[in-house]
C-alpha cells in the first residue's frame, strides 16, 4: 500500500518546447470556468499548453505497480519499494491539484495483497498510519478532501479510525478529492452494493423496478465521485487487477513501462496528452 502524499507546493513542469498558443472553444472556457470555481491557483495551461482543457480528464485512477520489482533491482526490500512509492504518489497529486483535476483514485491495497508475507502487510499498514498522520493537517490545507473506499473488515483499528478521521476532517474541501482504495476489490465492491439494493427492496423501501444504473453507482464506495475518464497503470502490466470494474467502463486505459517509483510529471503529463487525444464514443459514432 503506497501511503498518502505529503503536499506542498506543485513543482514546475519538465522543459518542453513551446507549443503554439490554444484557440480555446466555448467548452475550454466552460471547463477553466469550473476549474477556477474549485480550485483557483490551478493553471492548466501553463503546465500543458498543448492540451484543449475540455480535454483533460475529471477523474484518473491509478494502479501502482512495480514498488517491489523497483527495489529488488536495487538490491533493497521491498518495503523500500513502498516508502519510494510514496514520493511518486506525492508529484503526481501535486501536479493534478496544480492541473485543476477534480479526482483521483489510487490503488492502494487490494483484498489479494493480505496473501503477501506478513511482515510486509504489518510494514504496508505502518506504512499508512505513519503518512496519514504526518499529512492530515495538510490535506486540510491544501484543500484535499480524502475518501476511501474498501471493505473495513480485517484492517488494524488504528487504520481505520485515523482514516476515519481524516476522512471527516477534509470532507467539505474540495480542491481534489483524493480516493484511496483500501483492503479494496471490485467484486466485493459490487456484492456489497447488490446486497444493500436487495435488503432494500425487501424492505420495501425500492422498488425492484427502480434498480437501474444509477442505482447501482450509489450503492458502491465511489457513490458521487465522477466516473474514471482515465486509467492509467504502471510498470507494464495489461489486466485490471479487480480494480473498479463497473465505474472503469468507458475508462481511456494507459499502460507504462515506468515502475511506479518513477512516475514522476512527465510521465504523467504523457499520460494526459495520450488521453487528449483520443476520441471517446460511449458506443455511438464520432459526428462531424
Amino acid at each position: 500500500m503506497t501511503p498518502p502524499p505529503s503536499l506542498a507546493p506543485a513543482p514546475e513542469p519538465p522543459s518542453r518546447a513551446t507549443a503554439a498558443p490554444l484557440t480555446l472553444t466555448d467548452a475550454d472556457t466552460a471547463v477553466l470556468a469550473a476549474i477556477s470555481a474549485r480550485n483557483p491557483k490551478a493553471d492548466p495551461l501553463s503546465r500543458l499548453p498543448d492540451v484543449p482543457p475540455s480535454r483533460l480528464p475529471r477523474h484518473i485512477a491509478i494502479i501502482m505497480d512495480g514498488n517491489g520489482r523497483w527495489a529488488n533491482a536495487r538490491g533493497f526490500p521491498r518495503i523500500f519499494g513502498h516508502r519510494n512509492g510514496a514520493a511518486a504518489v506525492r508529484t503526481t497529486v501535486e501536479e493534478c491539484v496544480a492541473l485543476g483535476i477534480e479526482c483521483i483514485t489510487l490503488y492502494s491495497f487490494s483484498m489479494e495483497n493480505w496473501k503477501r508475507p506478513a511482515d510486509e502487510v504489518e510494514a504496508l499498514m505502518a506504512l499508512y498510519v505513519t503518512y496519514m498522520t504526518g499529512e492530515a493537517q495538510a490535506f486540510a490545507r491544501e484543500g484535499i478532501r480524502l475518501v476511501q473506499i474498501g471493505r473495513r473488515e480485517g484492517l488494524p483499528p488504528q487504520v481505520l479510525e485515523l482514516g476515519d478521521r481524516v476522512q471527516r476532517e477534509t470532507a467539505n474541501n474540495r480542491v481534489l478529492t483524493l480516493c484511496l482504495a483500501v483492503n479494496y476489490g471490485s467484486r466485493a465492491e459490487i456484492v456489497d452494493a447488490v446486497r444493500a439494493i436487495a435488503t432494500k427492496a425487501r424492505s420495501g423501501t425500492l422498488d425492484p423496478a427502480a434498480i437501474n444504473d444509477a442505482a447501482i453507482t450509489a450503492h458502491l464506495g465511489t457513490a458521487g465521485l465522477p466516473e474514471p475518464d482515465l486509467l492509467i497503470r504502471t510498470a507494464g502490466e495489461m489486466r485490471l487487477s479487480n480494480f473498479l470494474l463497473w465505474q472503469l467502463s468507458y475508462a481511456e486505459l494507459y499502460v507504462t513501462q515506468t515502475l511506479w517509483p518513477d512516475f514522476g510529471i512527465a510521465e504523467l503529463h504523457a499520460a494526459i496528452r495520450a488521453y487528449g487525444q483520443r476520441t471517446r464514443r460511449f458506443g455511438g459514432l464520432t459526428t462531424t
